[in-house]
């Protein structure tokens, strides 16, 4: 489990499969067995407010992205204006949606570069790249690969990036198309 504090009263747990795994729980377990995931959602805010010395009480707004394979993005934002002097308990608004598109933001597009050419050998992968707020964004078609297969390609995606909840569409209508088709062989036919 990896927390990042977005501002004072908002911050982001990224959870793998893995990691959830490893608690005990499965996907489905999210979607069908509602108080199991309340008991996994108390469990992580109770960490995540040790870890990062955050007060959590009141109204809390978790919004949990489901990400193709990779795992889970949590954004927890703690409502300041609803919380009032001895309030003692967690009210939570819980929203899920889940996204079969496999989308990675880096912060440089020297780091696009850099895993363009790690990926060098699956060049001919469907692949696009999007600016958009200041990031960018890489797309990729991985439906034709094995689970494996797919599992490294988000492992060397992670270590110069990081799962997007963004999506296509979003980019698609307001980002900036930076290489539409074969992004992964166009920047390493041009940065070599």
């Amino acid at each position: 489990m990896r927390l990042e504090r977005i501002s004072i009263n908002q911050f982001k747990i990224f959870l793998t499969y893995d990691d959830l795994y490893d608690r005990g729980y499965s996907k489905d377990d999210l979607w069908n067995n509602l108080p199991q995931a309340n008991r996994l959602f108390q469990d992580m805010l109770h960490e995540a407010s040790e870890e990062l010395e955050m007060e959590l009480d009141g109204r809390l707004i978790v919004r949990v992205h489901m990400l193709q394979a990779q795992g889970m993005i949590i954004v927890v934002t703690q409502n300041e204006s609803e919380i009032e002097d001895g309030d003692d308990y967690i009210e939570l608004k819980v929203t899920m949606d889940e996204s079969q598109e496999l989308i990675f933001s880096f912060d440089t597009f020297e780091s696009v570069i850099q895993v363009a050419k790690t990926l060098k050998s699956l060049n001919e992968m469907s692949s696009s790249i999007y600016h958009y707020e200041q990031m960018y964004y890489m797309k990729i078609d991985d439906h034709y690969l094995a689970s494996n297969q797919r599992e490294d390609l988000i492992s060397i995606l992670s270590e110069f990036g990081s799962p997007s909840t963004i999506t296509s569409h979003v980019l698609n209508e307001y980002g900036n198309h930076v290489i539409l088709e074969n992004a992964i062989k166009t920047i390493n036919q041009h940065f070599n």
